[in-house]
């Protein structure tokens, strides 16, 4: 299977104040997002380590979503 770029979706890992600004925006602990494995493609190509938080985007017809993942050790 071959992966087109539009096909993957863009991983950005945020610092630690806009992580405690999402934390706070949604009123939940890091700890308690959803996670993302540091071995995941995108956490390794972005050098992301547990405990980071990574916004991923994503585009659809009905329109544009952001969500969080936290990163955990395998």
């Amino acid at each position: 299977m071959v992966k087109t770029p539009e096909l993957i979706l863009k991983h950005e890992i945020l610092s630690d104040s806009e992580a405690k600004k999402v934390s706070k925006k949604y009123n939940i602990g890091l700890d308690k997002f959803p996670r993302i494995v540091e071995t995941d493609v995108q956490v390794q190509k972005l050098k992301g380590k547990p405990g980071d938080l990574v916004a991923i985007s994503r585009k659809d017809p009905t329109g544009n979503y952001t969500y969080y993942r936290l990163v955990v050790k395998d």
